[in-house]
């Protein structure tokens, strides 16, 4: 099994922020993301890591940057090591492949889901109130079912505890229409691109998140995009409405977490090698199935 990188300590630079999964280093003006291979799940971050994990995370971003460009800007310059500033190269070894050097936006505080299929949280909302944050959706929908159409289904991004999910006249009242219509509109434009594509490629991207930022007067994508962190990726060749469908996501360990009982707060339980490795599986396939080869 690879090495994983669990942390970064970059002494000589200034920490701006330590995630779930990545570390943030101020530099110069702008910021240094570093994704590790830390693994979180429930909003506590399990004690070992997932090999290459940062690595696949930040080549799909990637990918996807590219790939919706036209649509919105992203906060990236750069993921060529060689090009970042002179501070950054005793540690190029480290960031070449698992990090991005990006502008420095102001981070709009929702998490900016979109659903195409009734999934996850989402269904369990639906049992309960037909609804999801505070859209009504037909009667008998089954779970794991596609929707007729995409929704967009925005939260709260919680510094403490889980995100909560709203409706989008909450979020207006935050931000305003103008602000709400342009996130909306562009995260649904963007699934539905992306939907599109992977679904050639036999996956399925049932659900994902997507973060913005304001940037010199202007709204652009932050952090991660279409990643199997941030998204539900079922293999089209296994879907079926009404039963659990396999993924290439960290739904994975979620269930098996589920299975133990686990309390869902800290300390975590340590995850079986087993477990781990079929994981660190699932996340090359998903990038092997969008960007066409082996990691």
């Amino acid at each position: 099994m690879d090495k994983v990188l669990l942390y970064t300590d970059f002494s000589d630079l200034k920490l701006f922020k330590r995630g779930k999964v990545r570390d943030v280093y101020l530099v110069e003006d702008n910021l240094l993301i570093v994704a590790t291979d830390r693994i979180s799940c429930f909003d506590v971050v399990l004690s070992c890591g997932i090999p290459n994990k940062g690595k696949i995370l930040t080549q799909i971003s990637l990918f996807w940057f590219d790939f919706v460009k036209d649509i919105v800007e992203s906060h990236l310059i750069t993921a060529d090591v060689k090009r970042y500033p002179n501070c950054l190269k005793k540690y190029r070894k480290i960031l070449d492949g698992r990090s991005m050097f990006v502008k420095m936006a102001k981070p709009i505080k929702f998490e900016c889901v979109v659903r195409g299929y009734l999934a996850g949280s989402a269904y369990k909302d639906y049992k309960d109130t037909k609804k999801i944050c505070g859209i009504k959706l037909p009667k008998n929908l089954k779970e794991n079912q596609r929707l007729q159409k995409p929704i967009f289904t925005p939260a709260t991004k919680e510094e403490k505890g889980h995100d909560r999910n709203v409706d989008e006249k909450y979020m207006q009242k935050q931000l305003g229409k103008v602000v709400t219509k342009f996130i909306k509109e562009t995260s649904l434009k963007i699934y539905k691109r992306a939907a599109d594509f992977a679904e050639k490629k036999g996956v399925i991207i049932a659900d994902t998140k997507f973060e913005y930022g304001f940037y010199n007067g202007k709204i652009i994508l932050i952090d991660e995009i279409l990643t199997p962190d941030s998204s539900r990726f079922w293999p089209k060749s296994e879907y079926k409405v009404g039963v659990p469908v396999p993924s290439f996501d960290k739904q994975f360990v979620r269930d098996y977490l589920e299975s133990i009982n686990w309390d869902k707060t800290p300390p975590p339980p340590t995850l079986p090698a087993r477990i781990i490795k079929k994981t660190e599986q699932k996340y090359k396939e998903a990038y092997r199935l969008f960007i066409g080869k082996p990691l």
